[in-house]
């Protein structure tokens, strides 16, 4: 059987065996996971970027690293110490997603909001990716609507 064929099983199958196999060696499976995990963090890094129409460089002013760092981290993960800032970011990539075509999305996080002190999402997004977040949030609250 092909490796191919062998990784081509439902998930939870996947899991098992590979449990299974490696059920005396934990550490393995904890390097596995965090593996995955990573791999996992650059990929949804990639998607924030690409829905928000960010290059390298723009990201990397955002994050304050180099451009190498966040290429790096869309290869081999984000690190650690980012995972929380890239979920959040994720989140409201999510919802904007959700409420808005996405061709307009790259405009959006661009946009000064009042609500934010005149600051953009993505100025939001460098300084504090949950404020960017909770104003993704608040722009799409219905209950906050005037009758």
């Amino acid at each position: 059987m092909s490796t191919a064929a062998r990784l081509d099983l439902e998930p939870e199958i996947l899991a098992a065996r590979i449990a299974d196999v490696h059920a005396d060696d934990q550490d393995w499976l904890d390097r596995f996971q965090s593996a995955l995990g990573r791999n996992r963090s650059g990929a949804e890094l990639q998607r924030v970027l690409a829905v928000w129409r960010l290059s390298k460089a723009d990201a990397a002013r955002l994050f304050g690293v180099t451009r190498q760092a966040v290429q790096k981290w869309s290869l081999d993960g984000v690190p650690p110490e980012r995972l929380t800032s890239i979920g959040d970011l994720g989140a409201a990539t999510d919802l904007l997603l959700r409420y808005l075509r996405p061709d307009r999305i790259p405009a959006v996080v661009r946009r000064p909001f009042d609500d934010a002190g005149g600051r953009t999402l993505l100025e939001l997004a460098g300084d504090d990716p949950a404020l960017a977040l909770a104003h993704v949030r608040a722009m799409f609250d219905v209950s906050r609507a005037h009758a």
